[in-house]
């Protein structure tokens, strides 16, 4: 009989590698080449936020060693803090974690293949909604099928990425004299590059997504981190070489403060060919983005559902797909698709989940003061310190560079409290009835 843990270590591997490398690794070294002004602050930048991101890979390992079920912030606030912060965490998920960036992702995938391919035939949005319910689909007929389409999507995604770099590495260390903007000097600013690694961390969100499934994992005290480390240092390598391929290739004047970085640079490289080849690969991405979260997501509600904190239709039975989970976060990623201007609603969610992540790494040490549990590793306490310091610390530089962001992140805390609030009168009143 099976025992519902069917996820392996590659399984793992290529939801993280999915859910991270998506529409900002080929669009967000525009803006902060504008921020800050010289590439190699913007390459620094990358590399750093990969590095926080490895730090939070190793703390959410330890993490799910110690509690291995799905569900991520929401269970680890819930369970270490109060189920107050939890429900703040699912709820943030909910509404704008996985159905925004859903969205946003399906949006951009169908703006990158009208520009690559002639749609006009089909009418605004079409293609955007159609991409998210395939993803559903293929998540909601069976684990072990919705798995292995992503595991493939991101494998073939994996193979011309690597292409890409290769030749990059190619034409330009073979050639020195190819690389343009190796000369630009710009002053340093805290505030700009804080600014930026808010940005770029987004990039990176996607290190925690094996802890969302972890239920569902074979061995999870071990497979979970080391597929989380795998996945994140896969990331950060093809993050730091296809921004450096950018950087350095094309003139910083072309690219600077442009959001389709990847198209222009593309374009200048090899031409309209070469163009529409890169917005087909960006789209692949973007795919396998929208893929890993339709996974992910539907388990945190799940969770949710079987804390009481979600009405119990969307709880999740052993081997079977959440599929109430999957059709509710299909459903809000549809709607945000078209009702929404979402691409200012994730810059300033951006903050939001920053902390989020930051809140539920800070639970090791609170299980450790409470309950005595001290992970058995090497880089506890350090890893999580550092994730937690620089995550709070460039948060609140970035919130003082922009203030406004803050103002999408307090109502958004206090609407999870007051939707706490309510479902847990809504639950004792139902209590009373029966």
């Amino acid at each position: 009989m099976s025992d519902g843990r069917s996820f392996g270590l590659w399984t793992l591997v290529a939801l993280v590698v999915g859910n991270a490398i998506g529409a900002g690794i080929y669009t967000t070294s525009g803006f902060s080449l504008s921020d800050l002004g010289a590439p190699h602050w913007v390459l620094m930048a990358w590399f750093v936020a990969g590095l926080i991101a490895l730090c939070g890979a190793v703390s959410y390992g330890m993490l799910a060693a110690q509690v291995t079920e799905s569900g991520g912030e929401y269970l680890y606030l819930s369970r270490s803090i109060h189920p107050v912060a939890g429900f703040i965490a699912g709820w943030i998920s909910l509404l704008a974690g996985f159905p925004g960036a859903i969205a946003f992702a399906a949006s951009a995938l169908e703006s990158y293949m009208r520009n690559a391919i002639d749609l006009s035939i089909l009418p605004p949005d079409l293609l955007a909604v159609g991409v998210i319910v395939f993803a559903g689909l293929i998540h909601a007929f069976k684990v072990k099928f919705g798995a292995s389409a992503h595991e493939w999507i991101v494998a073939l995604m994996l193979m011309v990425l690597g292409v890409v770099v290769l030749w990059g590495a190619v034409h330009f260390l073979g050639r020195p004299d190819n690389l343009v903007n190796s000369h630009v000097q710009a002053p340093f600013s805290w505030l700009a590059f804080a600014n930026s690694l808010v940005w770029i961390s987004l990039s990176y969100s996607g290190f925690n997504a094996a802890a969302y499934v972890a239920g569902e994992v074979k061995s999870p005290e071990t497979t979970i981190m080391r597929g989380m480390l795998i996945g994140t240092l896969i990331t950060m390598l093809l993050c730091v070489a296809i921004n450096g391929l950018m950087l350095y290739g094309v003139p910083q004047e072309l690219i600077q403060g442009k959001p389709q970085v990847a198209a222009i640079s593309a374009e200048f490289l090899l031409g309209q060919t070469g163009r529409r080849f890169i917005e087909l690969v960006i789209a692949l991405s973007l795919l396998t983005s929208i893929t890993a979260m339709v996974l992910a997501g539907p388990r945190v509600y799940a969770k949710m559902a079987e804390d009481g904190a979600l009405p119990a239709v969307f709880k999740c039975q052993q081997d079977v797909p959440p599929r109430a989970a999957i059709l509710l976060q299909v459903a809000i990623a549809i709607l945000l698709v078209l009702i929404s201007d979402l691409q200012g609603l994730l810059s300033y969610l951006g903050l939001t989940l920053s902390l989020c992540l930051a809140l539920a790494v800070s639970s090791l040490f609170v299980r450790h003061w409470r309950f005595g549990e001290c992970p058995n590793s090497f880089w506890y306490p350090m890893a999580p310190l550092i994730f937690v310091l620089s995550t709070v610390l460039f948060g609140a530089l970035s919130s003082i560079a922009e203030p406004k962001k803050l103002m999408v992140v307090v109502p958004t805390i206090l609407a999870g409290v007051i939707a706490y609030w309510v479902s847990k009168k809504v639950r004792e009143t139902r209590g009373h009835a029966i």
